[in-house]
């Protein structure tokens, strides 16, 4: 597994309560500082009646990133900045993460507002499952039933995904493969037809979100 090139593999939501003042953490892979924004829009829309919406997100990997955090009316330094230190301790890349307070009625002062935006952003990150960006590449076969058993255990070999499949008169299957890996798996499925099946890409994606197994 390569550190640097750690994305998340899907968006998740975790809560904190901190002497009741709720901190909301919201994550989600993008790949674009657009995609960032559309996310804090879209989070800040979703709790509109919330105290504060601290926005934190990594774009790239090192030495290539775009970095950016607000405090978004809390006192200066004591939100997005520490929010923005735990993120990159983490080695993530490609990540954005809103955290959203309700505040409680109790006054935190400096250093429990580091603690508990800083807390938040742990809490949300802990366990998180991770994927890795890489290009990869579609492609759309037709199979007999015969061949299905050992055409999955190529796709398993390869570290494809199925995406799709339909049971008629033939099998149908929509795969994902790295594409670096597909030419390998386009020769392997061809010898084992024999030549009756050669996949072609249908489509690749320069940034998709290819998780561990």
């Amino acid at each position: 597994m390569t550190r640097e090139r750690n994305i998340p593999a899907s968006e998740r939501e975790t809560e904190l309560i901190v002497s009741n003042s709720r901190f909301i953490a919201s994550l989600k892979p993008t790949f674009s500082v657009e995609e960032a924004k559309a996310f804090i829009t879209l989070i800040k829309e979703k709790y509109p009646d919330a105290t504060h919406h601290v926005p934190v997100y990594i774009i790239g990997h090192p030495p290539s990133t775009i970095e950016h955090c607000s405090d978004d009316g809390e006192p200066s330094g004591t939100a997005g900045k520490p929010a923005l230190s735990v993120l990159r301790g983490s080695g993530l890349g490609d990540i954005t993460i809103v955290i959203t307070r309700y505040f409680g009625g109790t006054k935190l002062g400096t250093g429990g507002l580091v603690r508990a935006y800083s807390d938040a952003v742990r809490t949300v990150l802990d366990n998180l499952p991770l994927a890795k960006k890489v290009k990869t590449s579609f492609t759309h076969i037709q199979l007999p039933y015969s061949l299905y058993d050992q055409i999955q255990r190529l796709i398993e070999q390869f570290n494809g995904i199925v995406i799709s499949q339909t049971f008629e008169a033939e099998i149908t299957l929509d795969i994902q493969l790295i594409h670096d890996q597909f030419s390998g798996f386009q020769n392997a499925v061809t010898e084992l037809s024999r030549g009756q099946i050669s996949p072609e890409i249908t489509s690749t994606d320069e940034n998709s979100i290819f998780p561990y197994k």
